[in-house]
């Protein structure tokens, strides 16, 4: 037996469907041929994908709005019942025709599909504080969550509604009326229409902390925010 290179009997030998003598030639021919052994190594990860094609797919036909090329294969299984030889077209067309429909993105896939993955939750530190608010008289608006650390605090600022140009800063107000700097920026032009987050850093005791507030170079508080 010369199989070449047949991607028929590399998806049937994928699936398990070929005779003993057919299973040793097509081995032999993939040990020297990279090209079908890794052609092999990708429908073997296909078939782990797409599981094993039950077998009510030739009971039933192929389900309504199918894959053309799977559905004229189960027609044509239909028609040729009997026999290992038989048997063994039917795994070879159902194998091109799941590999053909997984390859080009057409037809229904029959097997499993995997659930997509939860989101990835991030947990907070003990002690964090978030507050959100809008300053009616600026139109500006933050978001703002305080991380503890030792004797200090982390800031993260998603902060909105401030004109470009601006030169500003986060400011950390203690409950006694101390006011610690955690950064400060220049509003872009990006800044203004679509927002600015920021992280920074204060040098306050994190069960010390009242607000935090966004104010320009000139004292002009835009936004305060309790937390």
């Amino acid at each position: 037996m010369n199989t070449g290179h047949d991607a028929q009997l590399l998806g049937a030998y994928a699936l398990g469907a070929l005779d003993e003598w057919e299973v040793r030639a097509v081995e032999e021919h993939v040990a020297a041929c990279p090209r079908c052994a890794a052609e092999l190594a990708e429908l073997r990860r296909l078939h782990d994908a797409l599981g094993e094609v039950p077998p009510e797919a030739m009971l039933d036909g192929p389900p309504e709005g199918g894959d053309l090329l799977l559905q004229r294969t189960l027609r044509q299984v239909r028609a040729e019942r009997g026999g290992q030889e038989r048997k063994r077209r039917f795994a070879v067309g159902v194998a091109a025709a799941v590999v053909a429909a997984a390859f080009l993105g057409g037809g229904v896939i029959v097997g499993q599909q995997s659930a997509p993955d939860a989101p990835e939750v991030v947990a907070l530190p003990p002690g964090t504080k978030t507050g959100s608010g809008t300053d009616a008289a600026t139109g500006a608006s933050m978001t703002a969550t305080v991380k503890p650390a030792a004797g200090w605090v982390r800031i993260s600022t998603d902060i909105k509604g401030i004109p470009a140009g601006q030169k500003c800063r986060i400011m950390v107000v203690g409950k006694d009326g101390t006011r610690a700097e955690a950064g400060s920026w220049l509003v872009s032009p990006a800044g203004e229409r679509d927002g600015t987050k920021l992280d920074g850093a204060a040098l306050v005791a994190p069960d010390q902390v009242a607000a935090v507030e966004v104010e320009n170079f000139d004292g002009k508080t835009f936004v305060s925010v309790p937390v």
